[in-house]
């Protein structure tokens, strides 16, 4: 009999069912559950820790990625996993979201959300069972969490929307969504598209919401069957007699200082406001000394006044903090060509908030390569986002890119990609970078409008200009406004953050977090028509700065030619062991790909260098012809009937004993010319059945001047062409060609 009491629920959603078990594995978590589908295996967890004091919500959430899970040895030195990658962290965002705003008031408790994926068939994705399984170890913990949360993607092919499309699919499809909600609303977005209409957009949430259900319902069930009992949270409440000596001693100043436009002398208004209450209702004694439980809860009476009043102007009033209108978007400057030594760059400049976007070009040696448990293993397109604490006015550490900043890096790459064109018409590796300059809001919709105006300065042939705009919600009672634009303060005390980035035919990517239960279609749609309008407005603006691709590139980029060669020549291109094809890249400073069937990619720093190599490589594989002329050609073998003379690596001439010197015979070759000598030749006759190639001095009177058509009909009438003998340097009729194993360059 098994020490184990294994309870399970399933949902059917879409044309897959997904298990919901616990009971086995980690059980002295406070919840612990094992979500498949397929033969995918997610192993979810919460842990309560200890009361922590401070005034935040102390919740970690962390994705860990095991590579055994599809059968594969990390890559490292080590071989072993190191920090979490780009997936595990977008994974855990999207976890995390969705989740937070549903965690009771006053929780204090340090707790901990992992999920490792156990096994991936690489079919069924483990993100959405990963954001599952989250909700479910929060359902059946002690941890009171208001509302069980479901996780779907939608996709769209082939025009039609699919629930949770197979992986491999993914590439294909023109909208990828993936939502999280309740039983109620739809608390999450995360989507990447292709143009996709905002009507599709909705018709996919609702679709989105429908599965939610069912995912919450297993969740319940599964709760019922074996949940422990939920902690129970008294919410702080705030002194309300406080509130009102408060309000009616300082609400007229507050509202004063919250109305100041710029933010941060707004900042420095309300934070005086803050100082002369604290003051007056949480003194210093005789010793200096403040009561610090007062002076908290003067603190929270504060910030509970200010965001009152802040959020009535915005949805009462009508009145934003900045005195702008509901869909006014603040002033747009934006620039190009700001660093001139960068391949793209561009400045672009949305009220507070300023972005500097810069491009490099890169080879396809410099793509991406994905170490992960999904199906992609590389990336010819990324962007990354910065985001240093100058920004905002701050000043502290900075160790790296944080969850924030890969998420709104993502973010961009998501709405840029539609528009970069693939490596069969550009064949480069392209990195964009937002360096975050100053910020109040939608840095990174600003980083998807200045990368995208650096990709066209860098002479990128983008499909189409892309903006973004971030909208928001201030609900209160029966009163709202959709807000275009947010600024930092609308987007901290609003009911809604929604990014929508796209070109002007259609939304590339989206981005939704909805903090209340309130939200309906007609809002969203509401939302979504006005960030249309807002983005069309904006790609305009940019447009002013630059209108479309630039045909040339930064003369600082390097330049990329593919030539298209006799599959018999590769031989002559690589050479023995590498020889020849290492020396071209040493001589250009390129990079050299040679395919199999005869194409030949060459990287390198400037258009010269590119131009160069393309010519010698011409010139190494063209058939000799009668008339081409060789300038120093070297002597590679005297022998008693001439001299055997290099014209490319891999093809001799025959120089013969009568041509070695015009005018006049000699009796040996080396009384006139010696190995390794270098000297000027023509081709005088070719015979390619046998494989001979016959030379003359180029200085030759006999041909001197003439044309390759005069050459030829000396050699064709017997009148001194170069052949009595010709052939190999070892005297034979065979072609000297390297027939071997046609070795790539790596």
């Amino acid at each position: 009999m098994s020490i184990f009491e294994v309870t399970r629920v399933t949902a059917r959603i879409g044309d897959d069912e997904i298990s919901f078990e616990t009971g086995k594995l980690a059980k002295q978590a406070s919840g612990a559950v094992v979500v498949k589908s397929g033969d995918t295996q997610v192993l979810s967890t919460a842990t309560m820790g200890g009361i922590r004091d401070v005034d935040f919500l102390p919740l970690t959430v962390d994705v860990e990625e095991r590579m055994y899970a599809v059968g594969k040895i990390p890559g490292s030195f080590f071989r072993r996993e190191a920090r979490a990658g780009e997936k595990a962290t977008l994974t855990a965002r999207m976890i995390d979201r969705p989740i937070r705003p549903l965690f009771p008031k006053g929780w204090h408790f340090e707790t901990q959300l992992v999920t490792i994926p156990m096994s991936v068939d690489q079919e069924h994705p483990y993100d959405i069972l990963a954001m599952n399984g989250a909700s479910a170890a929060l359902a059946i913990s002690e941890i009171p969490v208001a509302k069980h949360v479901g996780a779907v993607r939608v996709g769209k092919l082939d025009g039609d929307f699919v629930v949770n499309p197979n992986e491999e699919d993914h590439g294909d499809l023109d909208l990828d969504l993936i939502v999280a909600g309740t039983d109620e609303a739809i608390l999450m977005v995360e989507a990447g598209a292709d143009g996709v209409a905002e009507a599709d957009i909705l018709d996919a949430l609702d679709i989105a919401h429908g599965e939610i259900k069912k995912l919450t319902a297993a969740i319940e069930e599964l709760r019922q069957k074996v949940g422990k009992e939920k902690l129970v949270i008294e919410a702080p409440e705030l002194d309300q007699s406080l509130v009102a000596e408060v309000n009616s001693a300082f609400g007229e100043k507050i509202k004063q200082a919250a109305s100041v436009q710029a933010k941060l002398e707004r900042q420095d208004a309300l934070g005086e406001v803050k100082d002369e209450i604290l003051a007056q209702f949480a003194p210093a004694d005789a010793d200096g000394k403040v009561d610090s439980d007062r002076a908290g809860e003067v603190k929270a009476v504060f910030s509970s006044i200010e965001k009152e009043t802040i959020r009535k102007a915005i949805a009462v009033d009508k009145k934003r903090p900045d005195g702008r209108a509901q869909d006014e978007i603040r002033p747009i400057e934006c620039e190009v060509d700001i660093s001139p030594r960068v391949h793209g760059s561009a400045l672009f400049t949305r009220g507070e908030t300023q972005i500097l976007g810069n491009v490099t070009l890169g080879t396809t040696r410099m793509d991406m390569r994905i170490d992960g448990l999904g199906r992609e293993t590389s990336k010819t397109f990324f962007h990354h986002y910065n985001f240093p604490p100058f920004s905002v006015g701050e000043a502290g550490f900075m160790r790296g890119p944080k969850r924030r900043d890969i998420g709104h890096g993502a973010l961009a790459e998501r709405a840029l990609a539609p528009s970069v064109p693939d490596q069969a018409e550009f064949p480069y590796v392209v990195r964009a970078v937002s360096e975050t300059l100053e910020s109040n809001g939608s840095s990174s919709m600003g980083s998807v409008c200045a990368s995208s105006m650096a990709m066209e300065a860098a002479g990128i042939p983008v499909s189409s200009p892309v903006a973004g705009v971030a909208m928001g919600l201030i609900k209160e009672g029966d009163d709202y406004i959709v807000l275009t634009d947010i600024a930092g303060v609308e987007d901290h005390l609003g009911d809604m953050d929604f990014k929508v980035a796209g070109s002007a035919d259609g939304i590339n990517a989206l981005q939704m977090d909805i903090k209340i239960t309130g939200v309906t279609f007609d809002i969203l749609e509401d939302a979504l028509e006005q960030a249309r309008k807002g983005r069309l407005f904006i790609l305009d603006k940019m447009a002013e700065a630059i209108d479309g691709p630039r045909e040339e590139m930064s003369p600082h980029a390097p330049r990329i030619e593919s030539i298209k060669i006799d599959q018999e020549k590769i031989g002559a291109v690589i050479g023995k062991g590498g020889e020849t094809i290492r020396s071209l890249c040493e001589e250009f400073e390129a990079e050299i790909d040679v395919e199999d069937d005869g194409t030949i990619r060459i990287y390198a720093p400037t258009g010269t260098q590119v131009e160069e190599a393309v010519a010698r490589i011409g010139s190494m594989t063209k058939e000799a012809e009668i008339g081409d002329r060789y300038t120093g050609a070297k002597v590679v073998k005297t022998t008693t009937f001439g001299a055997f003379v290099e014209l490319t690596k891999g093809t001799d001439g025959l120089l013969h004993i009568s041509n070695v010197k015009p005018g006049g015979r000699v009796e040996t070759v080396e009384e006139v010319l010696e190995s390794g000598q270098e000297i000027d030749v023509t081709v005088a006759e070719v015979d390619r059945e046998r494989g001979r190639i016959g030379l003359r001095m180029t200085d030759d009177p006999a041909i001197s001047g003439k044309s390759k058509e005069e050459i030829a009909s000396l050699s064709s009438g017997g009148g001194g062409g170069g052949g009595r003998g010709g052939g190999s340097r070892d005297g034979d009729s065979r072609r000297r060609r390297d027939r071997g194993s046609r070795e790539r360059r790596n």
